[in-house]
C-alpha cells in the first residue's frame, strides 16, 4: 500500500524533467517508507535500483555490476562483475538511452555500502566530477541512518558536500495521511491509530481495521510471541545508538512524563545533567526527540523553558506501556497488562497526540490562507499559571489564536471556553496582542449552548472528524 508522498513525488518528477544531471539525496528513519517512495517514482522509468546491504563490500559490487550489465543486455555472465567500483559507475556513466528518456540509478541503504567500504563517497564524488555531472543521469542515494547521512554525505566534511542538487529528510506521515491506512475505521478509531503508531507506514501496515484499536495492540504490540512491533524500537535504538541502555533509561523517563532536564536526569539515573544534555542533543539530531518552548518565547534555543517530547508516538507508546512491563509481557500476562495498566490510561496518553493534531490542523489552514492573520510561530504555550495548547501567533500584525483541546467522551461545554479566555488574559499582561481569536477542538463534539456562544463570539469549533478528514470550516 502506497499512500500519499505527493510533494515528495512530484520534487522528483520535477528534478526528472531537467536536462541536466541531478544526484538527490533522500534519507530519513527506518520504517518512513523511502524505498516505497523511490519504487513509485521508478515506475514506467528506465532504472537501477540497487539495495545494499551487510554482506562483503566485493558482493556488493559484484550485485551491482549483474544490475548494470543486465540494464541493457539480456542477462549478465555467470559471475560478471567489474574489477573496481570506479569502472562499476564509468559503466553507468556510459548508458545511452533512445529518444527523451533518462536512466535513475538509486543506491538505497547507501550507509551498508559506506560500512563495507569508506572510500564509497569519494569514489562516487570522482565519478560524479568526471563524468556523471556531464550526462543526463538521475543519480538518487538513499539512506536510514539520519546521522551517518548527515555526515558522510551532506556533511561539510564529506567528499560528496556540495555534490547535492536536492535533498530530502522524510518525515512520517501527517494524521489525515496516515487515517488512509484504516478505511473501515471512524474518525476517532482513525486517529487513535495514529496517536498510537504515529506515521510511520510500516507500523500503520500493522493494524487490521476489522479489529478495534484495542485489538490491534493486544496482538500487534503486546504478544511477545508474536507480534509484529513487540521489539521494533529495542531493534531501531541497537542499530541507531551505541549506548542504548543510556538513550533506553532517557527515553523512558520522557515517556513517564519527565519533561524538564532536571526531571529526567533524576529519573534516568544515566549520570550528571551534562551527561544527559549530550544525549538528548543526539536524540534531537535523531529526530526522536524535540525540545519545545512556548510559542511566544523570541529565542527558543536559549529559552530556559523547554520541554522535551519524544516524537514518535509509537516510541512513546512503547517506552510508556511496553518497556516497563517487559518482564510481565514475557511471562504471557499481556491481557492483564492491557486491562489494567494501558485501558485506564489510554486516554491520558492519547490526550497530547490529539493537542499535536490540533496544533498541525492550525498550520493547515494558515497554509491556505484560512487565518485571519499570517502566524510567525504555532506550538503551546505555558507558565507557572497557566498552559495553553494551541497558541498561534504573529508579533507583527499583534495577533494571537488560542486554542484548547479536550480528549473527553462528554461535549465541551461553556465552562471550557471561559477557562480559555482567563489563560489568555494571563499571557496578555505585557500588552503586545491586540487581536485574539478563540478555537476549541474537541472528541465529542460541543453542548448546544457552547455553539451558540461559538456562533455570537466568532469562536471556532473542531472535532477529531475535522483533524482526521483535514476538512476545512
Amino acid at each position: 500500500m502506497f499512500i500519499d508522498r505527493q510533494v515528495e513525488l512530484e520534487q522528483l518528477e520535477r528534478l526528472y524533467r531537467s536536462d541536466h544531471a541531478e544526484l538527490f539525496v533522500l534519507y530519513g528513519r527506518r520504517r518512513v517508507g523511502k524505498t516505497d517512495l523511490l519504487r513509485a517514482f521508478c515506475i514506467g522509468k528506465p532504472h537501477i535500483f540497487f539495495i545494499a546491504t551487510l554482506s562483503t563490500d566485493s558482493e556488493q559490487l559484484a550485485n551491482f555490476s549483474q544490475l548494470i550489465y543486465g540494464f541493457d543486455h539480456p542477462a549478465a555472465p555467470d559471475g560478471f562483475t567489474f574489477p573496481t567500483w570506479e569502472a562499476a559507475f564509468n559503466a553507468l556513466a556510459g548508458i545511452e538511452l533512445p529518444g527523451a528518456a533518462r536512466p535513475v540509478v538509486v543506491l538505497d541503504e547507501f550507509p551498508y555500502l559506506i560500512s563495507g567500504n569508506k572510500a564509497i563517497p569519494s569514489i562516487v564524488q570522482k565519478a560524479w566530477d568526471a563524468v556523471f555531472k556531464n550526462t543526463r543521469l538521475m543519480l538518487v542515494l538513499c539512506g536510514s541512518y539520519i546521522g551517518m547521512m548527515e555526515s558522510e554525505v551532506l556533511g561539510h566534511r564529506s567528499p560528496l558536500y556540495g555534490r547535492r542538487t536536492a535533498s530530502v529528510l522524510l518525515r512520517p506521515l501527517d494524521l489525515p495521511s496516515s487515517a488512509l491506512f484504516f478505511p473501515r475505521y471512524n474518525a476517532e478509531a482513525g486517529f487513535m491509530s495514529w496517536a498510537v503508531l504515529g506515521g510511520m507506514p510500516y507500523y500503520l501496515q500493522t493494524f487490521d481495521d476489522r479489529q478495534n484499536v484495542v485489538a490491534n495492540v493486544r496482538r500487534h504490540i503486546l504478544d511477545a510471541q508474536t507480534g509484529a512491533l513487540f521489539n521494533e524500537p529495542r531493534l531501531l535504538l541497537m542499530e541507531e545508538l551505541r549506548e542504548p541502555r543510556n538513550y533506553f533509561s532517557i527515553l523512558r523517563a520522557i515517556a513517564q512524563g519527565r519533561t524538564r532536564l532536571n526531571e529526567i536526569t533524576l529519573a534516568s539515573g544515566v549520570g550528571e545533567a551534562t551527561s544527559v544534555a549530550r544525549y538528548l542533543d543526539i536524540l534531537q539530531q535523531l529526530h526522536l526527540v524535540t525540545r519545545y518552548v512556548p510559542a511566544t518565547e523570541s529565542q527558543p534555543e536559549k529559552s530556559k523553558k523547554g520541554l522535551y517530547q519524544i516524537d514518535d508516538h509509537f516510541l512513546r507508546f512503547w517506552f510508556r506501556y511496553i518497556h516497563p512491563n517487559q518482564a510481565g509481557l514475557d511471562l504471557g500476562l499481556a491481557d492483564a497488562i492491557l486491562e489494567q495498566r494501558i485501558k485506564p490510561d489510554l486516554d491520558h496518553f492519547v490526550a497530547a497526540p490529539f493537542e499535536e493534531a490540533a496544533r498541525s490542523y492550525i498550520a493547515r489552514l494558515a497554509q491556505k490562507g484560512r487565518l485571519s492573520f499570517l502566524p510567525e510561530r504555532i506550538g503551546g504555550w505555558w507558565d507557572r499559571s497557566a498552559e495553553i495548547d494551541v497558541l498561534a501567533i504573529s508579533r507583527s500584525e499583534k495577533a494571537i489564536l488560542a486554542g484548547e483541546c479536550k480528549w473527553s467522551v462528554n461535549p465541551v461545554g461553556i465552562d471550557v471556553l471561559t477557562d480559555l479566555k482567563r489563560k489568555v488574559q494571563v499571557l496578555l499582561r505585557n500588552g503586545e496582542i491586540q487581536k485574539v481569536q478563540y478555537a476549541l477542538f474537541a472528541r465529542s463534539g460541543f453542548t448546544p449552548a457552547l455553539e451558540r456562544r461559538a456562533r455570537d463570539e466568532g469562536v471556532q469549533l473542531y472535532t477529531v472528524h475535522q483533524l482526521v478528514n483535514s476538512d476545512e470550516p
